[in-house]
């Protein structure tokens, strides 16, 4: 299996060049569970992006601080790649930032969410099951780092999970779209230094229930193993 994995991440900061980037956080989750599997990262938010989607089996938008609405031109430019991977129904799996994305592309509208900041491990639950998500707990632990959220979904969706903060937690559609507003690809030690790194920069409450939240342990495995068994049944 050969999967290009969108990296949309725009964090350039010393914070950010002290850890894994996005790309390889997904390869490496990846590699957890499907290690002969190959994976190709492209720097979309430098305006790299595939030549030729016939060379991959599947895509991976990652997620980013930068908001869909910024109105970058590499964002314009992946939008239109989504659509046409969509459209042509090749696998495509979204994380936060590529959630939200595809989400947008297809008709959907994003915003604020209405509780402001989410960071942490946050509880998602599922309210409808793909084959594929079938090792994934009723009550999904995930981490969080979003200020904005699905407001309307785009038509033609399957609403997977949520919560009363945010009740389009992710989408299916059809065979070939699956998503997530969490960080599937983000490891205990990585939450727990951002949510260090974004103290002063969050309000106090945000960041003591980030804290607290951690102590719970995130399903980062059974997660990795419905990407993979999505890609897999795709195909």
């Amino acid at each position: 299996m050969r999967l290009a994995i969108l990296m949309a991440n725009t964090d350039v900061s010393d914070f950010a060049r002290g850890h894994p980037d996005d790309g390889q956080k997904f390869s490496a989750l990846i590699a957890t569970v499907r290690p002969t599997w190959e994976c190709t990262v492209f720097l979309a938010r430098d305006g790299e992006f595939p030549e030729n989607l016939d060379a991959f089996d599947g895509f991976i938008v990652t997620g980013s601080p930068a908001s869909v609405h910024d109105g970058h031109g590499w964002i314009d430019q992946l939008e239109r790649l989504l659509r046409a991977i969509v459209a042509q129904k090749r696998p495509l799996f979204g994380a936060c930032f590529g959630h939200q994305l595809i989400a947008q592309a297809l008709g959907g509208t994003i915003g604020p969410n209405p509780g402001g900041w989410v960071l942490g491990c946050e509880t998602t639950h599922i309210t409808a099951r793909q084959p594929y998500m079938a090792a994934l707990p009723e009550a999904l632990n995930l981490y969080a780092a979003h200020v904005e959220q699905i407001t309307t979904p785009p038509p033609g969706i399957e609403v997977l999970c949520g919560n009363a903060a945010c009740p389009i937690g992710g989408f299916a559609i059809g065979r070939h779209v699956y998503t997530t507003q969490y960080h599937p690809e983000m490891q205990p030690g990585f939450i727990a230094a951002l949510t260090q790194h974004l103290e002063g920069k969050l309000p106090p409450e945000v960041s003591a229930q980030a804290r607290a939240s951690l102590q719970q342990q995130a399903d980062t495995m059974a997660f990795a193993e419905s990407i993979a068994a999505f890609f897999e049944q795709a195909r």
